[in-house]
């Protein structure tokens, strides 16, 4: 399954989103922090998907920043931003494709939906599996 960076400054999110992504069968890795997700972006790590509040630490851009930079070493990592907060017109046009906007708050199954679509969308080659009640 694919592996998934969560980076959130808010704890209780963190660990929920974590929690939820862990039980759809992810494997996650999180961190809490730009110099931490930077860290583990620099790494040989396999990621195959990010998961970014837009705003870290309460800087407003942090996070377009750090997916500034993944872009730059893993250049097609599929990215899929949340906040709280509006994301204004000058934001959105920072976001780096492939991505998806996720607004919070979202329940656990927007949260997984999200991710797999994005991380389908990114990687064709995988084929679309559906439950056998919608074949």
């Amino acid at each position: 399954m694919a592996t998934i960076l969560i980076v959130e400054d808010v704890d209780p999110v963190r660990v929920l989103s974590e929690s939820i992504l862990q039980d759809a069968g992810y494997k996650v890795i999180a961190a809490t922090a730009v110099d931490g997700s930077l860290a583990l972006l620099e790494t040989d790590q396999s990621i195959d998907l990010l998961f970014i509040d837009v705003i870290l630490e309460q800087d407003l851009e942090a996070g377009l920043r750090v997916a500034q930079k993944a872009r730059e070493t893993r250049a097609e990592m599929p990215i899929v931003y949340t906040s709280g907060l509006g994301v204004n017109d000058g934001m959105k046009a920072l976001f780096v494709d492939p991505f998806l906007f996720l607004p919070k708050p979202y329940t656990a199954e927007q949260l997984v939906k999200t991710i797999k679509y994005l991380l389908l969308k990114s990687n064709p080659r995988e084929p679309l599996k559906f439950p056998p009640d919608q074949q």
